[in-house]
């Protein structure tokens, strides 16, 4: 087992990150409308993911706000006590595979590894003032608008709190922590948005099943990096948040006593609101700019009364933001990605390795590597993968083979571009969908596609195929540049088997993105290009990142991938009613011109490197496709 650093608190963590010249300190007075969005959002989208943030002096309130704090790999691996999150991920292989011992020998040599377990579980402990009850605020006394919430997008319901530690328990008592967005509806009440798939919305179904009127709900604000991590990480139902928590710190999360509720939160959180949620009361809540880079919609959600705030003696906020990645939240999901791949290849021996891009909002798409040994083997780890835990979810899943590197993405495109078989690669089918999936004509179920390019190798002829260089792009190029609705394009590759055209397009009427598409080839007898993706007018499209965000986003496998006459069509543009969506489309997330004015007016006087912000800094994700 691999030693780490462990933090009590999230003071604790950000001692450590000012010791390591990872928080900037900006005493410049700044609103919590926007404002901090749109420098954050310039930071995280820097270099490296930028530095943590600590603003002081907020409009409103006189409690400081600490953003980004996870917004690096470096400053993941730092939150987590690790030089690097493979170790953790090493830890828990270990476990995994950890062989009873048998020789007394081998019984004492394992007692470490036993001893550090039996730390795990959370400890309650009698406390008569602890951290996050120095001050309290009961009833009548209750205040919301004193905290520094931020409305993060300009198309947003409200204020939201977006990194809360929300604590429920079951009928039977098993906890669960997650994180779930509180709108604040007014000082004593807010939005409780958990998605239906989640362990919260389970716990509330039990108690309306169970015929309770109520179900207690405690949110822990700025707790240590573990818990914060923890309440994020997608543990099988049953599984308690705190004991993976203790793991990842080497310790057991010392919890206390709520003061108007039946539940424990962790003693060093800063901020703590008690409450309930009445099983019969729900309000509308959003829009909210949501980490697809989209608005999610309005929706009816339960309402959180506040009976209670408790927190420590000059708290610090602890919040982040969301939307076009790289985020924050990018760096959390791919800790994730790599601490949960010992109980993922557990399940599945045959993975190799896997990758959630970025550009897939990692709901979105799953590239994973395979050991195959037999025919269809990818196909059957597709199915297995939909039908476990959150993977269920994901839109695309892409197989590879295990001389692939899952994370070189120029790698696997020319992997996908060489091998695609628009006959037998793909696989089109159907089940739940993430609840922020747009593309598809309803709500939380649609269609999925896998695609399957492991091997056999191809073969001598194949191979030569792929090194041609006489293909012309020239008659496709020119049709296109004669084509008054294709705006650009671009050529990714050339020397494939399936070069992929990618163009942007005026669409006017519904199925122009098939149509254009189509008509796109025209002048291409040859079929020097055999992929087409249709984007709308405004995208790039040498911009792959951005590209193959909208291709994540906006495509649904069933009614926007079609192939015919040796080619394969793509259309990735905003759907219409009329195309077979009858859904609201949501609108992207774009920041008002003035606050980008006022940021900008205010840059020089935040102390925030400028060398390490880019000037234009939008969504250009650099898979590495260029």
């Amino acid at each position: 087992m691999t030693d780490r650093i462990s933090y009590n608190s999230l003071r604790d963590f950000m001692r450590r990150l000012q010791e390591a010249d990872e928080l900037i300190r900006i005493k410049e007075k700044v609103s919590p409308i926007l404002e901090i969005t749109e420098i954050t959002d310039r930071v995280s989208k820097s270099e490296g993911g930028g530095k943590a943030l600590l603003f002081e002096n907020v409009e409103g309130s006189d409690i400081p706000v600490l953003i980004n704090a996870f917004g690096s790999v470096k400053r993941m691996s730092m939150a987590l006590g690790a030089d690097d999150i493979e170790k953790i991920a090493d830890d828990i292989d270990s476990l995994i595979h950890m062989k009873a011992p048998e020789s007394w020998q081998e019984k004492m040599a394992a007692l470490p590894t036993l001893f550090r377990m039996s730390k795990f579980p959370p400890k309650v402990i009698s406390h008569s003032s602890p951290p996050c009850q120095e001050v309290v605020a009961i009833g009548e006394e209750v205040d919301l608008t004193r905290l520094p919430v931020l409305k993060c997008w300009p198309d947003d319901g409200g204020r939201f709190i977006t990194l809360p530690c929300v604590i429920t328990k079951s009928v039977e008592g098993v906890r669960n922590v997650g994180v779930y967005r509180l709108q604040v509806f007014n000082p004593k009440t807010t939005g409780m948005h958990w998605h239906i798939h989640k362990d919260g919305a389970s716990n509330f179904d039990d108690h309306r099943r169970a015929g309770r009127s109520k179900m207690e709900v405690a949110v822990a604000i700025g707790c240590d990096p573990a818990v914060v991590y923890a309440a994020t990480a997608p543990l099988p139902p049953g599984i308690d948040e705190l004991m993976l928590a203790g793991f990842i710190r080497n310790s057991h999360v010392d919890l206390v006593q709520c003061r108007t509720v039946d539940l424990e939160v962790p003693a060093t959180a800063e901020i703590v609101l008690e409450g309930y949620v009445d099983i019969s009361e729900t309000r509308i809540e959003g829009p909210f700019g949501d980490h697809t880079g989209y608005y999610s919609l309005t929706g009816d959600y339960p309402v959180f009364h506040v009976t209670a705030v408790t927190h420590r003696k000059n708290p610090i906020y602890l919040t982040t933001i969301v939307g076009k990645p790289p985020m924050e939240d990018c760096y959390m999901g791919k800790a994730t990605e790599r601490i949960f791949l010992p109980l993922l290849k557990t399940i599945n021996p045959e993975i190799v390795d896997y990758d959630l891009p970025w550009e897939g909002v990692f709901h979105n798409c799953v590239i994973v590597s395979i050991r195959k040994r037999y025919p269809a083997q990818a196909r059957k780890l597709m199915s297995a993968l939909w039908g476990t835990g959150q993977m269920s979810l994901a839109k695309m899943i892409l197989a590879v083979d295990e001389s692939v590197d899952v994370h070189d993405y120029r790698q696997v495109a020319r992997e996908l571009l060489n091998r695609i078989d628009f006959e037998e690669s793909l696989v089109i089918t159907e089940g739940i969908l993430d609840v922020l999936d747009h593309s598809a004509p309803k709500p939380l179920r649609g269609a999925k596609i896998g695609i399957d390019i492991t091997g056999p190798e191809p073969d001598d002829e194949r191979q030569s195929s792929l090194s041609q260089t006489d293909r012309s792009f020239d008659p496709f190029i020119k049709g296109c540049e004669d084509h008054n609705e294709i705006v650009s394009l671009n050529i990714p590759f050339t020397e494939v088997s399936s070069p992929l055209a990618i163009i942007s397009i005026d669409k006017k009427a519904p199925w122009d993105g098939h149509r254009i598409a189509r008509e796109a080839i025209h002048n291409d007898e040859e079929g020097a290009v055999k992929i087409i993706m249709a984007l709308d007018k405004d995208v790039d499209p040498s911009s792959h990142s951005v590209a193959l965000w909208k291709f994540f986003n906006n495509v649904d496998p069933s009614r926007d991938i079609f192939h015919e006459g040796g080619r394969l069509f793509v259309d990735a543009t905003r759907k219409m009613k009329d195309e077979g969506h009858p859904r609201e489309w949501p609108d992207e997330l774009v920041m008002d011109d003035e606050i980008v004015k006022l940021v900008d007016e205010k840059w020089p006087r935040l102390g925030i490197d400028n060398s390490a912000v880019e000037d234009d800094p939008k969504p250009d994700f650099e898979s590495g496709l260029d």
